[in-house]
């Protein structure tokens, strides 16, 4: 593992399959992070949106789910503006644990794909997972 990748846990009070649901359907996944204009699904590309004060909406980052093995993991490419269409990778681990669930993310490959720009990429993408989990946090309740 390289030692510019992000590994985040968190942990849940609900079942895989409630994380997992949060993870890859649309409805969902937008009450904590950005909503993908459809549900996430295998070999599937999907953008990530978010609507702005005046009603427009804008792709904010996007990717392809490379990978799904309900509850226990998922895979995605991982790009955002600034990175120009380089890709990162995106892995999520559930672990079922006690009465709950432990969610891991590791975000790899940005210091290849930011170049000179990769601390500036990690430090933003490493703030901006804590806020999504908060909002996560939050919505799962």
């Amino acid at each position: 593992m390289s030692k510019s990748t992000i590994t985040k846990t968190v942990f849940f009070n609900a079942t895989r399959e409630t994380v997992w649901a949060y993870l890859t359907e649309k409805d969902k996944l937008g009450m904590w992070f950005h909503p993908p204009q459809k549900d996430l699904a295998e070999g599937e590309t999907y953008e990530l949106m978010r609507t702005y004060d005046d009603g427009t909406e804008k792709k904010v980052c996007w990717g392809t789910v490379l990978e799904m093995n309900r509850p226990e993991k998922m895979v995605w490419t991982f790009t955002v503006s600034p990175l120009n269409g380089s890709l990162t990778t995106v892995t999520w681990i559930l672990e079922e644990i006690l009465c709950g669930t432990r969610l891991t993310l590791k975000h790899e490959g940005i210091e290849a794909a930011a170049g000179e720009a990769a601390m500036g990429m990690l430090t933003a993408l490493d703030a901006g997972w804590d806020e999504h989990f908060d909002n996560w946090r939050k919505a799962i309740v």
